[in-house]
């Protein structure tokens, strides 16, 4: 453990500067590393343009050491605030010059001395690139990797100073080309890296796994081609884990047999904190194991987005269900086909968090865009913000990509697309999974699957993956139920909810085109009393309208019929004198701001276009508090400001609804 920490750790209370922040490199030291560069060293004295750290095939390994590339005349741009607090670094360290300078690439704060004849011992934390493969709108695409992205350490997180298995990865993206760089320039242009700076914070904000933001600079002088000639950015993300599905899938398509189990075991123990923190099976109602068949298309009702209310487990399980842990890794759950190794339990873990997190994705109107293999964590974070949105009007086929003409990566078919993910995943676990209480024999850990007991593995594979499809399903529809109540306003959900308030709101949103997030803080602010009369609930339903809307009768009264069983079930909740802790709980869910893809734009021209600085931490300020009723800008022209600020809560402009963008943002 000693040679996988730089600095010493004071305590969880601690702050430190960028330089005194403790630092590991537990990823570089347990996986297997580059072999054309297999040491700090040897790519430290690498001139920077040599062959071995440009575009190229890397096998048997995952991840290359590489530094970043020089920045030319770099300007921070920001920080996020939270984002400091969270790694444990001190306040009024970003203004420190070394900070710049690192955040920029233009130091490696890890080692002393950054000269091409430094004497950098073999287990240096020094920077890396991950190499992983993916499928990408459903097909393969091979060798993929960080190809504009470089970490440059892990750090314990701040509230877990001593706990080693509780840490963030920081790494540039946009810091200089990689093996994994293909036909790019490892380069990123200001405009996606805005983009990812503000949302990563903000789906934080709101408590949805994510990546996050720590810092953006601009890199004026790295113009960089895209659609058009840009001004390069760097973003200094972190996260606890930027492993992929793809990684495993590039391991399985090469038969890298033994580099997958190191993974599975690395991502088990260094990842989820070890074996006996995974969780364990869930019987049925009847004490038998699960055996279930999935439909992917299930996961979805077609014309929402929304999960279909009869998609519970087939056999009993549900999300609420007590998970069992404390299992070792010699554990076996279950006999034939239905034994459970630890690897079942690692995959189970995996599927879980990701059913939690898309859930969040369609409580929240949020679309990643483009959810190939290699942008599905495993770790459950959204993760890889290229052409994203959050939804305007309630459109269910809305895709944000305007390359994805199937519309694959639809807010509708998010679910569904994640659980492909996780079949593909379940492929590359497959051998490991199916091999039962069989996984550590010998045999099998050295040459692989024996012909005679093949059926047996795969059977017991394919029942293994059904099954805890089945949980997938239970998890996603458990979380989606829980954020929607919340939302609503009610403390539990009850039977006939689903259908009578959920569906049924969801339904007059698309067909009455009503923005998705306004419509529920709207709501929020709506008082039982007011809706008690007829003529309170249709002036309460023309207020969901849009101002440049005009609402027809019909559609009136159809929300208002809708607001009065609302009103119903928030009193049946509440009581008569429950009302302004309800609001107060709906506000506390429901954000006024919300970073819509029109607000990105107007920050990226008045950042770009117009070099306005403060518009950029004014609106990270609302990123990181999105549910206050109003935010004090760091601006002399404080009612230009406020107008701003409400301006960018309020309705989207005409002509600026439903905007798409391209993979580069």
């Amino acid at each position: 453990m000693a040679a996988q920490i730089s600095n010493g750790i004071n305590g969880s209370s601690t702050t430190y500067s960028l330089r005194d922040l403790p630092k590991t490199n537990i990823f570089t030291s347990n996986l297997p590393a580059d072999p054309d560069v297999p040491t700090p060293k040897s790519s430290h004295s690498l001139p920077r343009d040599a062959a071995q750290l440009h575009p190229r095939m890397v096998k048997e390994a995952l991840y290359t050491f590489v530094r970043p590339e020089n920045t030319q005349a770099p300007e921070l741009l920001g920080v996020s605030k939270a984002a400091m607090r969270d790694i444990g670094i001190e306040e009024g360290e970003e203004k420190s010059e070394e900070f710049k300078a690192a955040m920029a690439g233009n130091t490696i704060i890890t080692i002393e001395d950054d000269g091409p004849d430094a004497d950098i011992k073999d287990d240096a934390v020094y920077p890396w690139a991950q190499c992983y493969g993916g499928y990408q709108f459903g097909q393969w695409a091979g060798q993929l990797g960080d190809g504009r992205a470089i970490s440059l350490f892990e750090t314990p997180k701040a509230k877990f100073k001593e706990a080693w298995n509780e840490r963030y990865e920081l790494q540039l993206k946009g810091a200089g080309m990689t093996p994994y760089s293909r036909f790019a320039d490892g380069k990123a242009v200001l405009r996606s890296s805005i983009r990812e700076f503000i949302v990563s914070e903000y789906l934080n904000s709101l408590g949805i796994p994510t990546t996050r933001a720590l810092s953006l600079t601009l890199a004026p002088k790295a113009r960089v081609q895209r659609e058009r000639l840009e001004p390069g950015a760097i973003v200094c993300r972190f996260a606890e884990s930027w492993l992929r599905f793809g990684t495993f899938d590039l391991l399985r398509a090469r038969g890298d047999k033994a580099t997958l189990r190191k993974l599975a075991d690395f991502v088990a123990v260094h990842v989820y904190g070890g074996w006996e923190n995974l969780p364990a099976k869930l019987p049925s109602k009847e004490g038998k194991n699960i055996e279930a068949t999935i439909d992917a298309s299930d996961m979805t009702n077609s014309a929402k987005g929304a999960p279909k209310t009869d998609s519970a487990v087939v056999d009993g399980p549900t999300a609420t269900d007590t998970v069992k842990a404390g299992l070792g890794d010699k554990d076996i759950q279950g006999e034939g086909k239905y034994a459970e190794n630890r690897y079942t339990r690692l995959y189970r873990q995996i599927v879980r968090r990701n059913a939690r997190t898309v859930a969040m994705w369609q409580t929240y109107g949020f679309m990643n865009g483009v959810l190939n293999t290699d942008n599905t964590s495993i770790y459950g974070l959204s993760i890889d913000f290229g052409p994203f949105a959050f939804l305007d009007v309630f459109d269910p086929s809305y895709t944000p990509n305007h390359d994805d003409h199937m519309l694959r990566y639809s807010y509708k078919n998010q679910p569904t697309i994640i659980w492909w993910n996780l079949v593909r995943l379940g492929e590359a676990f497959g051998e490991l999974i199916g091999s039962g209480d069989r996984c550590d024999q010998e045999l099998f850990v050295e040459k692989g699957v024996d012909k005679d007991w093949l059926p047996e593995l795969v059977e017991r594979a394919e029942t293994i993956i059904a099954a805890v499809g089945e949980e997938y399903k239970a998890v996603f529809m458990e979380e989606y139920k829980r954020g929607m109540t919340a939302r609503l306003g009610l403390k539990e959900c009850k039977e006939g909810d689903f259908e009578t308030l959920y569906s049924e709101l969801l339904d007059c949103m698309e067909a009455s085109e009503l923005d998705f997030n306004q419509t529920f803080r709207k709501l929020g602010g709506f008082g039982t009393e007011y809706l008690s009369s007829e003529e309170g609930r249709k002036h309460a339903a023309v207020e969901l309208f849009r101002q440049d809307q005009s609402a027809s009768d019909t559609e009136v009264k159809r929300i208002a019929t809708w607001l009065d069983k609302w009103r119903a079930r928030l009193v049946e909740d509440w009581g008569q004198n429950g009302d302004k802790q309800r609001q107060t709980a709906m506000n506390s869910v429901n954000p006024k701001f919300v970073p819509k893809g029109w607000v990105l734009d107007e920050v990226i021209e008045r950042v770009e276009k117009k070099n306005e600085r403060e518009i950029l931490n004014n609106v990270m300020q609302m990123a990181l508090n999105p549910f206050q009723e109003s935010w004090d800008w760091e601006t002399e022209y404080k009612e230009e400001a406020n107008m701003d600020a409400e301006r960018f809560c309020g309705d989207v402009p005409k002509f600026k609804t439903g905007m798409q963008c391209s993979c580069s943002s």
